[in-house]
Order: C-alpha cells, then sequence, then structure tokens
C-alpha cells in the first residue's frame, strides 16, 4: 500500500470522526438543550447522580459530555477526536 493511500485514509479517518463525533454525542442524549428524557444520557446521569447522592461532579464525564452537546467540542477534544480518526485510518490502511 502506497503513502498516499495511507494518507487519504488517515485525513479520511480524522475527518469522519470529527463530523461523527457531536453526531454521536448528540445521539446519546447529549443535546444542546440539555440531557434528552429517556436517553442513555439520562439513564447515565442518573446513575452518576445516584452514586454521588444526588449530585453531578463539575468535571465528571457525564458534564463532559454535556457541555459538548450545548457547545460542542472544545479545540482540545476536535484535536484528541481528529488524532484517533486518522490513527483508525491509518491502521485501516496498512491492514486492508
Amino acid at each position: 500500500m502506497g503513502l498516499l493511500t495511507v494518507l487519504a485514509f488517515g485525513a479520511v479517518g480524522a475527518g469522519g470522526a470529527v463530523v461523527a463525533a457531536p453526531l454521536a454525542i448528540a445521539a446519546v442524549g447529549f443535546t444542546a438543550s440539555g440531557i434528552a428524557a429517556g436517553s442513555w444520557a439520562a439513564a447515565i446521569m442518573s446513575a452518576v447522580a445516584t452514586a454521588n447522592g444526588g449530585a453531578v461532579a463539575a468535571g465528571s464525564a457525564v458534564s463532559f459530555f454535556q457541555a459538548a452537546g450545548v457547545v460542542g467540542l472544545s479545540t482540545g477534544a476536535t484535536a484528541a477526536v481528529a488524532g484517533t480518526g486518522a490513527l483508525t485510518g491509518i491502521t485501516a490502511a496498512v491492514l486492508i
């Protein structure tokens, strides 16, 4: 497999991951208007709140994903998602 093909797979993986991440976050229930009732996000929030004595801790995964659902991913999180997508794409290119 040529270098350009591997790089192309990496670019597609990075771009696809950056586009898919916000869609996946919304799909599980972390939306711009809050956590959707009856969603996976609501179940996760309920479990976390129960474990914490009724509150969701600031800085927890639930608060991170809720913030991402409301305002989108931060620059750092977008870079991490793109890097993971690129690595996945490159790995796929090498394995194919």
